[in-house]
């Protein structure tokens, strides 16, 4: 019976809102045309993506107990055996992260900041020179996203332990030591949502849709092409027919 409280809604909340802003920039980036404007949104989300991250990596510090980064499971001889024990009749439990999903956790987190960090420079006219390490991260990032799926979903079967459900409700099998959490955070659960809700306010009030633009750091970010730019390109486009002259047309 799933009874035991381990994570806090912050995690549980950031574990939700870190999959749904990737997979919404991803789908974007990968069915939508740079030049459209809804190309806008992929940079936009991903500034909210980045922005989570920074905020994880606090409450990695300062948060609950199964939170905590000091809490994962990252000794790499940890990682061998818990590979080896899938194909073997183990009943190792782990009250956190066990060793996989600590490593997918961080390899993920850092795969997403190295996206927000290489979309930002993207942004500031530095577009080539990022855009190849840019598409590299994002692919990396679904690669080891589908791997933890499938480790979740190993884990589930093998152990008929329905973990996924954890990062719902926060609870997970009461084994013997476990050490559930007291409190599941909910005032650190509500200033995230305020956080994020205060964050995509002030993102939607400095982006000019118009000009594709997004005014934030003292700068000028071009997120998408312009209309005015656009008509630029396409009167530039066309040629003009002067008319000939008189002296032009008496040699005819």
């Amino acid at each position: 019976m799933r009874s035991s409280l381990v994570y806090d809604w912050p995690t549980r909340l950031f574990h939700w809102l870190f999959a749904g802003l990737f997979l919404f920039s991803f789908v974007i980036a990968k069915t939508v045309d740079d030049e459209s404007m809804v190309f806008t949104y992929h940079m936009l989300s991903g500034l909210l993506l980045g922005g989570i991250v920074l905020w994880r990596i606090i409450w990695g510090i300062i948060g609950s107990k199964y939170a905590r980064f000091s809490e994962f499971s990252l000794n790499p001889w940890e990682l061998k055996d818990y590979f080896l024990e899938v194909f073997s009749n183990s009943k190792k439990r782990w009250a956190g992260h066990n060793p996989a999903s600590s490593w997918a956790a961080l390899v993920m987190l850092a795969f997403a900041l190295g996206l927000a960090v290489t979309g930002y420079l993207m942004t500031t006219g530095n577009k080539e020179a990022y855009e190849d390490l840019h598409e590299f991260l994002a692919n990396s990032f679904v690669i080891v996203a589908v791997l933890h799926i499938a480790g979740v979903a190993i884990h589930s079967i093998r152990h008929q332990d329905t973990i996924a459900l954890s990062m719902v409700d926060g609870k997970k099998v009461t084994f013997e030591d476990m050490e559930p959490i007291a409190s599941s955070r909910p005032f650190a659960g509500l200033l995230l949502v305020a956080l994020i809700l205060s964050a995509s306010l002030f993102l939607s009030k400095k982006f000019d849709p118009e000009n594709g633009t997004l005014q934030i750091f003292g700068q000028t970010l071009q997120l998408g092409e312009s209309e005015n730019n656009k008509s630029d390109e396409d009167h530039s486009g066309s040629k003009m027919i002067e008319p000939s002259s008189d002296a032009d047309r008496d040699d005819y």
